[in-house]
């Protein structure tokens, strides 16, 4: 069934993306082969042509003859055979070619280049030959295979911290032994001998060999001050394996961002930043479906002022598409740590993350999350609770967040001043930062809602909010 003219209008709004592309004419066919390759061997994909890149129609001359060049084209340039499904679409008076490709096993490669170099993948809305680790991700996809099930031959049992193992499954009431280690994979045979699966390293390896075979594990967390990735606040990294991370970044998160209260009939609640099960949800998503084959990039933590990230390392799998995420279609990248991740109860029913996400958002008030395609990785953008967002800094509430030590003492100092200002807070405390150090720390507590700002410029004083003294 051909796509109808209202849905080409449609997809005409939208901008270029990774399923979506727009060429003006046949003038150039390399690179149309080339993104009807890269849809193919992602994720599938339409290309529309007679049109420019911002959707506006421009239509196709002599139609059906470039139909036939094009079919011809792709015959005798693309292997294996490639058979897209070509169109001819009329909208405002203006013929189209409208191009759809499933995505399909391959790997589809342009012949002129061959096999090596020929290979493409769509990585957001561009078309990029696919590196030696894109190539290994597309063999495991056509065999089904994930990266966290191959082995580690160097690395056998007792390779893995069998403390960790037996906590973990403790807590939800289960026992572990050798049989279920191989059961959920964590041990694979590899040469008559069972050695770590790289998913159990990743899992339970005792944390020389997790650090050494799998640096980009480790969660990378940061509060900035304000809304761009200049000034450092705060920074951790989780060094534990990711099922620890599940519990050491909300902690992080929770001690960066703020609370406000909604009082009703006497009764006050508080009402967290950002939702605590949707950051849950989000980063275990995150943790879950990462692409750790990748080394050098690793799952980032990114707190501004006026939202929170999450990135994983890895574009969606192969054949899987954000649209087939919202539906609730499950394609699990790690099959191994999607196992565990499930025995011990941190993720639910595959494809029903999503779901919970918008119920929980829209049951307490939060914006639904927005997610966005990086090419090599994949953000997700948390938006502040409304209410923490509308509070003056005379109401805001403490809301617990930790203090640095520096910023304990310089609210000890403030606690016995009525004001002051930096230098004279950098005088007595004799610190030995700088200044400009220092009023980091105090743009930071003002955030927090412990001090507020005096005047402007060199005369500007610092003081305890009276929120903050009515609560301490």
């Amino acid at each position: 069934m051909g796509i109808k003219v209202l849905d080409i209008e449609s997809l005409l709004a939208f901008p270029e993306s990774r399923t979506l592309e727009f060429k003006e004419n046949l003038t150039s066919l390399k690179p149309i082969l080339k993104t009807l390759i890269a849809f193919a061997n992602t994720a599938g994909g339409i290309l529309i042509i007679g049109c420019g890149d911002d959707g506006k129609i421009i239509g196709v001359e002599n139609v059906l003859a470039s139909e036939e060049k094009l079919a011809n084209s792709i015959a005798d340039s693309i292997f294996p055979p490639l058979m897209p499904e070509i169109e001819i679409a009329s909208v405002k008076g203006c013929s189209l070619l409208v191009v759809r490709v499933p995505h399909w096993k391959g790997p589809f490669y342009l012949k002129s280049e061959g096999k090596e170099k020929g290979i493409y993948v769509r990585l957001g809305s561009t078309n990029r030959i696919a590196d030696a680790e894109l190539l290994e991700e597309l063999k495991r996809s056509i065999m089904k295979v994930s990266f966290d099930q191959l082995p580690c031959p160097e690395i056998d049992i007792s390779g893995l911290d069998m403390n960790r193992i037996d906590n973990a499954f403790t807590k939800v009431g289960k026992k572990m032994d050798a049989n279920m280690l191989e059961t959920l994979h964590i041990l694979v045979p590899y040469n008559n001998r069972l050695v770590c699966s790289n998913g159990g390293l990743i899992l339970f390896g005792q944390d020389k060999y997790r650090k050494k075979y799998f640096p980009n594990t480790e969660v990378r967390c940061a509060r900035f001050q304000g809304d761009k990735k200049v000034n450092f606040i705060d920074q951790y990294d989780a060094q534990g394996t990711i099922l620890e991370a599940m519990d050491e970044v909300p902690k992080f998160i929770k001690r960066n961002t703020r609370l406000a209260a909604s009082i009703k009939k006497i009764k006050r609640k508080d009402i967290p930043e950002y939702s605590p099960i949707v950051i849950r949800e989000v980063l275990a998503n995150a943790l879950v479906h990462a692409d750790y084959s990748i080394l050098g990039m690793n799952p980032r933590i990114a707190i501004f002022s006026n939202r929170l990230e999450i990135e994983s390392p890895g574009m969606l799998p192969f054949g899987y598409t954000l649209g087939d995420f919202f539906a609730g279609v499950s394609h699990v990248r790690n099959k191994v740590i999607a196992r565990v991740f499930r025995e011990l109860n941190i993720i639910e029913e595959w494809g029903t993350g999503y779901k919970r996400i918008k119920e929980t958002c829209l049951t307490e008030n939060y914006l639904i999350p927005q997610w966005e395609e990086l090419g090599a990785s994949l953000r997700v953008i948390l938006k502040p609770h409304l209410a923490t967002q509308e509070r003056s800094e005379s109401d805001r509430i403490p809301d617990q967040m930790e203090l640095t030590i520096r910023q304990e003492e310089i609210k000890k100092l403030l606690q016995k001043k009525a004001a002051l200002t930096t230098k004279e807070i950098h005088k007595q405390l004799k610190l030995t930062i700088s200044e400009r150090t220092l009023r980091h720390d105090l743009l930071d507590m003002k955030e927090k809602g412990v001090v507020q700002m005096l005047g402007r410029g060199p005369s500007t004083q610092w003081k305890l909010t009276l929120s903050y003294i009515q609560t301490t």
